[in-house]
């Protein structure tokens, strides 16, 4: 039995659905790389209380590259959230925080320049900002009294791009976007105060 196989050239239609496949293949796997999370966090004692270290990595896709690039400020917030669980009722929260972030071009010194509160650095490149902003160390989450030692406490975190401090041309065309849409998920772990609290 002999078998062939012969080649067909393929129509402008099928090209052309095929072309679109592979640009939304394209897409797809850009958008699963382009994912923010949380890489890792941890509560540890410090100077006058409990501080929280984290890594978190995040990847600005082109439109935000070039908003910002173009002189839009970004601005992104790191919030944690401390509760102390009872059996009783709803959980007590004990402290909740925002550490505040705003990125942007200066085009006279051309250099990106990363607030946060009245602290400024500027850097050469975006990346180096970008690295700056998802390495949170030494924040101050908590005053020693607050937290109980010996009972554990429930830890959430998260990291996004806030929206609403953006010009409200941009906010109105963030709400139907997800090129806007930067954020990780709420990570939540259990922290002892006295022992380092691991995610």
């Amino acid at each position: 039995m002999t078998a062939s196989i012969t080649r067909s050239s393929a129509s402008g239609p099928e090209r052309a659905v095929r072309f679109v496949v592979g640009v939304l293949f394209a897409l797809f796997a850009l958008l699963a790389h382009a994912e923010s999370v949380i890489r890792s966090a941890e509560i540890v004692p410090g100077d006058g209380g409990y501080v929280l270290n984290a890594d978190i990595e995040i990847d600005l896709n082109p439109r935000l590259i070039d908003a910002v690039t173009r002189g839009v400020s970004l601005y992104f917030t790191t919030e944690v959230v401390i509760e102390r669980p009872r059996w009783y009722w709803l959980n007590e929260t004990v402290a909740r925080r925002s550490l505040d972030y705003r990125l942007y071009y200066h085009a006279i010194t051309r250099s990106y320049r990363l607030s946060v509160g009245n602290l400024h650095q500027n850097f050469d490149e975006l990346d180096a900002a970008l690295r700056t902003m998802q390495r949170v160390r030494n924040w101050l989450v908590a005053e020693t009294d607050v937290l109980q030692a010996g009972v554990s406490h429930e830890v959430s975190l998260r990291f996004r791009l806030d929206t609403s401090q953006l010009p409200k041309p941009f906010q109105v065309t963030a709400i139907g976007s997800s090129d806007w849409n930067v954020e990780t998920d709420w990570v939540r772990w259990t922290f002892l105060p006295g022992a380092p609290g691991f995610r």
